[in-house]
């Protein structure tokens, strides 16, 4: 089980403006900036604690790929809206890929794929 995660990105202060907009829309706000109060070497998001990690520790431009879970399609839309709003490039817009499985992609500032899904069976019937 994972604990927490995170990427490198190539300027945190454009990248945390991106993912304030697109996390927010899933509840996850910044719980942790690095140095402390500043956020100018890293940004850790989540609601009690830190689940992803934005840093300039890490390779940035890698293209990695992280899914965060939504908790209905409204939050996939919406993170997909707020994700393209703040900068993101379209990769795919919110809709089902396969029964029970309702998603968007964005591809942040510094290429990776983020992705929205929503797992539950309201995707089925609707």
């Amino acid at each position: 089980m994972i604990d927490h995660t995170g990427i490198g990105v190539a300027d945190v202060g454009r990248s945390a403006a991106f993912y304030d907009a697109a996390l927010g829309a899933l509840g996850m706000h910044r719980v942790t900036q690095m140095p402390d109060g500043l956020g100018t070497d890293g940004v850790g998001y989540g609601i009690d604690y830190p689940v992803f990690w934005i840093d300039r520790y890490h390779a940035h431009s890698v293209r990695n790929h992280t899914a965060f879970a939504a908790k209905t399609r409204a939050e996939v839309d919406a993170f997909h809206a707020a994700a393209i709003k703040a900068g993101g490039t379209e990769n795919g817009a919110p809709g089902l890929r396969k029964p029970s499985y309702y998603a968007a992609f964005v591809l942040d500032p510094d290429g990776n794929n983020i992705e929205a899904v929503f797992r539950g069976l309201d995707v089925i019937v609707n």
